[in-house]
């Protein structure tokens, strides 16, 4: 049997649990990730789905600096997810050297289905947790997210009136 340490109670504890649910929770988005339909869609290339999915019109320039990349590298990335039916570029109406981008519905379809797979992943697991850890997951989660957009206002103003998203 295995014994849990007692829950951390200092900043430094609580970043590291946090940091080492984060890695668990990588793990077990990849695994939803599995039976997913196969795309070639890497990493970078998912964020660039779940970017375009919120900031729906949005142009290379924005886009490379939601990422923080080069617009080099975002219009490189851009190409693969067009190449592969997932992105579309649209001329702006705001102006003709610009472009604007969009998932198209067979992007919207993938991340549909992935969000479906992982969330089933991770119902298995939030489903063998005692109630009183669900509640204390879903408290701490809640402090969590209110932090974040405390300290991080660009995310916390994303956030603002959408819905919570798995993925």
């Amino acid at each position: 049997m295995t014994v849990m340490p007692p829950p951390p109670h200092s900043v430094p504890d609580a970043a590291h649990a946090a940091a080492e649910v984060i890695e668990l929770l990588e793990v077990l988005w990849e695994r939803g990730r599995d039976p997913a339909p196969p795309a070639p869609v890497s990493a970078s290339q998912l964020r660039v789905l779940y970017v375009l999915e919120r900031e729906e019109g949005i142009n290379l320039r924005a886009l490379g600096e939601v990422l923080g990349s080069a617009p080099s590298s975002v219009s490189r990335l851009c190409d693969r997810l067009q190449a592969v039916g997932l992105v579309e570029r649209e001329p702006s109406p705001a102006s003709r050297r610009e472009l604007r981008l969009a998932l198209t519905p067979s992007g919207r379809r993938f991340l549909a289905e992935l969000r479906t797979h992982r969330e089933r992943e991770l119902n298995a697991v939030v489903a063998a947790m005692a109630p009183g850890a669900r509640r204390a997951l879903a408290e701490g989660l809640a402090g969590f997210r209110a932090a974040v957009e405390r300290t991080t206002p660009a995310l916390g103003a994303r956030a603002e009136g959408r819905p919570a998203r798995s993925a």
